[in-house]
């Protein structure tokens, strides 16, 4: 596989990374495309990251480590959002929400999230466990399933449960989603895009944000439909079939940044 194909096959993924790491698309794809330039400046380093996604990630960890990349997304109507996100970036030490997110969300072994984050398999497993007593320290909120698999909404809902965390409803359709958030304001909102009357999770969510501006997860078994670079794309997003710790970590990110503002 070319360098360019490496890098193409990786980039949807590396730029879901990205976001849950900086909070909003817009600052997540800078440290992105700073990668990518740094790469086109660097032969070694183009031939280093073809080797493996592991490489690619390995070295976006360096230029996003740095933090001499200027942000253009800061302006326009998502200042308030991301100016709160590296505010709080700037309080919190982010190398356990990286090994949490590189582990689960990323799927990566052990030893290749020791080899992206520069650390030994040994402090992957402690950073991975500071996570955890962060997600359990995570403030109790209230939370909207939209998920027209009833299996699949129940494990939603126990994992929620689990987490300290209320379940203030299950939808299946857009109009049910609507009404339960009309009557009980989430926190919180899992979505999945394709439901049960042929309605769009994404409509759904449109129409919720219109009430409140809350974090939102999609989970969802088409990711591609999310991650076309052609629209505002979500920061949180989890494929089905999922690991629990996968959306228990994108719980823990969208409580932490407050806002996903997920959609234009």
């Amino acid at each position: 596989m070319s360098v360019s194909d490496q890098i193409a096959t990786n980039l949807p993924y590396l730029r879901r990374y990205a976001r849950a790491l900086t909070g909003s698309q817009q600052s997540g794809d800078t440290y992105v495309r700073a990668t990518l330039e740094a790469a086109l400046a660097d032969n070694a380093l183009r031939d280093e990251i073809a080797a493996s996604r592991a490489a690619l990630y390995g070295a976006f960890t360096r230029i996003w480590s740095t933090g001499h990349v200027e942000d253009q997304g800061l302006g326009g109507s998502g200042e308030r959002h991301e100016q709160a996100a590296h505010t709080r970036l700037a309080r919190i030490a982010p190398t356990h929400r990286q090994a949490l997110l590189l582990t689960t969300v990323e799927d990566f072994s052990r030893d290749d999230t020791a080899s992206i984050l520069g650390v030994t398999p040994v402090d992957v497993d402690v950073l991975v466990d500071q996570a955890i007593a962060e997600i359990d320290a995570e403030s109790a909120t209230e939370v909207l399933i939209i998920e027209d698999e009833p299996l699949i909404s129940m494990q939603l809902e126990g994992l929620v449960s689990e987490l300290g965390h209320k379940v203030v409803g299950t939808a299946a359709t857009h109009s049910q989603a609507v009404d339960i958030f009309e009557r009980h304001p989430a926190g919180l909102v899992l979505a999945d895009i394709q439901l049960a009357d042929g309605s769009s999770g994404i409509e759904a969510v449109e129409d919720l944000l219109k009430f409140a501006d809350v974090p939102v997860i999609f989970i969802t078994a088409y990711p591609e439909r999310l991650l076309t670079g052609e629209r505002p794309e979500p920061t949180y997003l989890v494929t089905k079939p999922f690991q629990e710790a996968t959306v228990r970590a994108a719980i823990s990110q969208a409580l932490f940044f407050g806002s996903s503002k997920p959609l234009a």
